[in-house]
């Protein structure tokens, strides 16, 4: 009776974590797109990530608390309306061409996909047994690194394939070129049109289902603060492991096109392509990940995985020409169970704590916003976009030691409780 229960609301939850990939995987499209078209250096670029991640610190901790206060239920169907907002909001962005239009608009996506992912990850870590929370999560984000493979692609069809060349853009007048650049930004206004659109009418479903309460069983007191929940050692390490991690793998994806282009040479149409490799390479290592969690530890996974990504990052620095694209798409079948493994391991057995800590890790997810701008100033500086992947190397290191040591949870402070789907 339990798991009838909890599988359509898993399924519905499961969705979520789809639709947020799908935005998140639009940004690489965006990067160079609005890079050549308001003619940004890589640094400046990457405030497309520092919007959205930005955006995870800033509103993680209200989602924690609209989650205590209303439910799980209530902060999903808040985090769609506000999604769908900011999608919106892409509409006028292309209208007015403004770069710190889009910038806005990108915001308050994010705004509402830290609404959503605070609720989802520990919603969908608790349908079911404890012991089974870390591969159940990685299943449900395996969806999420489908529309890893899918973003890319439809982003490269819709959006860059009405661009100018270099070449034609010099040969034009000044009214001329910002005409033309003015009818590529407008290229986003239908997918973000379309993808609002969508989040809308799901919202309407969740807010007509009968979504399972999630409680624990007595001894687990609710939070007293953040700074409580921060008293587990484990937490405060995935919070650090999540900072890094999320910072090298939108290093890898958002700059990936440029990367692919100064790399490999390759035109940007085409290294969209390959981006959606890098996806599906990504969306295999999830499915394939959470199989082998019912055979080894899913720390020993993790640390494992991060050691293969650092010998990788030195490939990626140091290769020349396919070989460093095929380097990237290995990697990305690597990273691919480390945001729900750290996740999962952040969360255990926090008890009361849980909101709070869920809330915490998602705020991590500011390395972001960070690590991509300090992997566009070694870009810069340096006049070589490889020598950016210094960057998810140190990143990967914290992430295998954590694999490592960083997880293991204070035993006289914890015992194992199975959550109570009422």
């Amino acid at each position: 009776m339990t798991k009838n229960k909890a599988l359509f609301p898993f399924i519905l939850i499961t969705s979520l974590f789809f639709l947020w990939g799908f935005a998140h995987n639009l940004d690489p499209i965006l990067i160079p797109h609005l890079k050549k078209s308001f003619t940004l250096t890589t640094v400046e670029a990457t405030l497309v990530d520092s919007a959205v991640f930005i955006a995870y610190f800033l509103m993680a901790l209200p989602a924690g608390l609209i989650m205590k206060k209303f439910g799980y239920k209530t902060g999903i169907i808040t985090g769609l309306l506000v999604f769908s907002c900011g999608s919106y909001l892409f509409i006028p962005a292309a209208n007015t061409q403004q770069y710190a239009f889009f910038l806005v608009a990108l915001f308050i996506i994010a705004c509402g996909l830290t609404i959503l992912e605070t609720a989802a990850n520990p919603y969908a870590s608790s349908l079911g047994a404890p012991e089974t929370a870390t591969q159940r999560l990685n299943f449900a984000q395996s969806f999420n690194g489908l529309s890893t493979t899918l973003a890319p692609i439809v982003g490269a069809k819709v959006i860059l394939t009405k661009g100018f060349t270099p070449a034609q853009l010099d040969r034009m007048t000044t009214g001329a070129r910002k005409l033309a650049l003015a009818a590529e930004a407008s290229s986003v206004k239908m997918p973000y049109f379309i993808l609002g659109s969508v989040l809308v009418l799901i919202a309407i479903l969740f807010a007509f289902t009968r979504l399972p309460k999630i409680q624990h069983r007595e001894g687990h007191a609710a939070s007293k603060s953040i700074f409580h929940a921060l008293k587990h050692r484990h937490l405060a390490w995935s919070v650090v492991a999540q900072f890094f991690y999320v910072g090298g793998q939108v290093c890898v994806f958002s700059l990936f096109i440029l990367y692919a282009t100064k790399a490999a040479d390759l035109q940007e149409e085409k290294a969209a392509y390959y981006l959606g490799a890098c996806g599906l390479a990504f969306v295999i290592g999830r499915f394939i990940g959470t199989f082998l969690m019912r055979y080894y530890s899913s720390t020993r996974l993790l640390a494992a995985y991060a050691g293969i990504n650092i010998l990788l990052c030195t490939v990626a620095i140091w290769g020349h020409g396919m070989t460093t694209i095929y380097t990237i798409i290995v990697m990305c079948f690597f990273m691919s169970i480390m945001f729900p493994t750290i996740f999962a391991l952040g969360i255990k057995e926090l008890r009361g704590d849980t909101e709070f800590g869920s809330s915490l890790i998602i705020m991590s997810i500011v390395g972001g916003a960070i690590l991509p701008r300090v992997f566009g100033y070694i870009s810069d500086a340096t006049g070589n976009i490889q020598y950016g992947y210094a960057v998810p190397l140190v990143c990967f290191i914290v992430v295998a030691y954590f694999g490592l040591r960083g997880h293991r949870v204070n035993a006289r402070q914890e015992t194992l409780s199975a959550p109570v789907i009422i």
